[in-house]
């Protein structure tokens, strides 16, 4: 018998991006329903004022989920197949996300509070040491990626992961000092992943 070809090793992508949008989907759905206006004798403006921070929580929590699909939708741009290792981390990142809607509803709740910034912030630098570790995975195996595989993006994809788990590791660390900052120190995530950088520009089909 001959031995499989690099394009025959390992397994199709589609299923896992298939579970991954799937649970994505649910999680923004999720986050919603934790907004609930309430039934008090107040007007409807107090009642709504008094849902900000659960509503901040909301739009912040659907930003943070866009940004690591956006990610993870790059890396497996790149990919070509995956192995049981790949679809393993995958797993762990997938249980960071589906955590995050939760960690959302404490945040809402208790947005003074350190530990619930640290419990919301978690599972986001959870979620991306998981995607560092997956494509780090990935880019050092030929057979997994594209041919062409640009070595600048690879680098860059790196890069652009250690700076979410830079912001969400200050993050925690300034809630424990003042967590209305520490929530400032969250929002330049997703600020930072809107520059647009080489990334965009070589997108490596996949073959």
């Amino acid at each position: 018998m001959t031995a499989p070809s690099n394009d025959d090793t390992g397994l199709p992508v589609n299923r896992v991006e298939a579970l991954t949008d799937g649970v994505f989907a649910i999680a923004m759905t999720i986050l919603v329903l934790g907004l609930e206006l309430p039934h008090t004798a107040d007007s409807l403006g107090v009642r709504l004022w008094s849902l900000w921070p659960k509503l901040a929580s909301y739009v912040l929590s659907f930003v943070m989920l866009g940004v690591l699909w956006i990610g993870h939708h790059y890396q497996l741009n790149h990919l070509r197949r995956m192995n049981r290792v790949l679809i393993w981390l995958n797993l762990w990142f997938l249980l960071a996300i589906t955590f995050l809607p939760f960690g959302a509803a404490v945040l809402g709740a208790e947005y003074r509070n350190p530990g619930a910034v640290a419990l919301y912030a978690g599972p986001i630098l959870f979620a991306g040491t998981a995607l560092l570790g997956h494509w780090i995975y990935a880019s050092n195996r030929p057979e997994l990626v594209a041919e062409n595989l640009d070595p600048h993006v690879k680098h860059a994809l790196r890069v652009r992961i250690g700076y979410g788990l830079g912001i969400a590791s200050l993050s925690i660390a300034v809630a424990f000092v003042d967590t209305r900052l520490s929530l400032g120190v969250l929002l330049a995530l997703p600020v930072g992943y809107l520059v647009r950088s080489r990334i965009d520009t070589r997108i490596s089909p996949r073959r």
